[in-house]
């Protein structure tokens, strides 16, 4: 197939380029590059896919000269008029849509990146593939949707009406528009939620990454809520597996669906809300403590409140995912903890 796969100098999509063009896919990859965090790390991680920093000018399509079938093209979702003639001239069978503003703190800060980037950003993509013929959208949601749900382990079964940051209002948002296009004009497509992504070529805003940052320098590490916190840690590989799978997969309506007790996660049309997780969560002090061992470093804690936007536990049920998609999270946080360690001492030269 042709795929447009937005956020490729972001990290799940930089892992997914690298599946999809293995698999045998052609792939054009978009990303506005933006510095929400330090740009060198997405550059780095283009040029490890054969995208060398100064080949890239915006608008540009840039061939990969290492991934045989990969291109780049430097671009803001924002940007409507280039966006869908690219979209219209490449003809794309798939589009997968990994490309946001991303981070629940930082959504206090700078409200409007999130509008830009994850709504007026994602309408442009939805009406992109209204009008050129896309077979199937997939984006990425948030298990930030659930807000102030507490039943455990969240299931897309549940409402997640309640968010407690715009980034999940706006990914509760990119949901709702998806099914509206699924309905309106017969658009297939198909969300993920994703639970607290991990693993080697990170996002630093992230909890690990961010952890073993302020440990390389010394820095004490801000533990939110006193340490009592856990999350559904799922290492990248397994998060890769899922999302492809989902790609080289066609979504259909649910025929067991019923308008009088209507499921938030599917519809008569062809719409589908997964949750993408590891499905067990771990203490966040547990965490820290098997990064301490494996970066072979003693991290300076300062125990502070909950934030605003935070939630105490994330906790995925995949059992639909495992049904419809084969789906098989393997990595124990332990063994993607050490690969982490390996990748981020070798990348600073530890």
């Amino acid at each position: 197939m042709k795929i447009l796969l937005t956020g490729t100098a972001g990290f799940i999509g930089f892992y997914t380029v690298k599946k999809l063009i293995a698999s045998g896919h052609e792939v054009v990859g978009i990303d506005s590059i933006n510095d929400y965090y330090q740009v060198s790390l997405k550059y780095d991680r283009l040029a490890q896919d054969g995208i060398p920093e100064e080949n890239i000018e915006y608008g540009k399509p840039v061939k990969s000269e290492t991934l045989k079938g990969y291109s780049f093209v430097r671009m803001n979702l924002e940007d409507r008029e280039n966006l869908h003639k690219l979209m219209q001239d490449q003809k794309f069978d798939k589009v997968c849509n990994l490309a946001a503003q991303a981070g629940v703190r930082y959504s206090i800060e700078n409200p409007y990146a999130y509008i830009d980037s994850n709504i007026v950003g994602f309408i442009n993509i939805l009406e992109g593939c209204r009008h050129f013929g896309v077979k199937h959208l997939i984006y990425a949601s948030s298990s930030s949707v659930y807000g102030k749900n507490t039943a455990q382990p969240f299931s897309t079964h549940h409402g997640a009406d309640h968010p407690v940051s715009l980034y999940a209002a706006t990914k509760k948002a990119n949901e709702l528009m998806a099914h509206t296009y699924s309905h309106l004009y017969n658009l297939p497509a198909t969300g993920l939620r994703f639970f607290t992504v991990y693993g080697p070529w990170g996002r630093p805003d992230m909890a690990m990454y961010k952890f073993a940052e302020l440990m390389r320098t010394g820095k004490p590490i801000d533990i939110y809520n006193f340490g009592d916190m856990e999350r559904d840690f799922t290492y990248i590989d397994d998060i890769v597996e899922g999302v492809c799978k989902v790609i080289c997969s066609d979504q259909k309506p649910n025929p067991e669906w019923d308008s009088n007790n209507p499921s938030p996660d599917s519809s008569d049309v062809p719409y589908k809300v997964y949750n993408i997780g590891n499905n067990n969560p771990v203490k966040l002090m547990d965490m820290i403590e098997m990064l301490e061992k494996a970066l072979g470093m003693t991290a300076q804690k300062n125990m502070m409140p909950m934030q605003p936007g935070d939630v105490h536990k994330t906790y995925a049920d995949v059992d639909d995912l495992i049904r419809d998609h084969g789906y098989s999270p393997k990595t124990p946080l332990s063994d993607g903890i050490e690969r982490f360690a390996l990748w981020y001492k070798g990348y600073y030269g530890l």
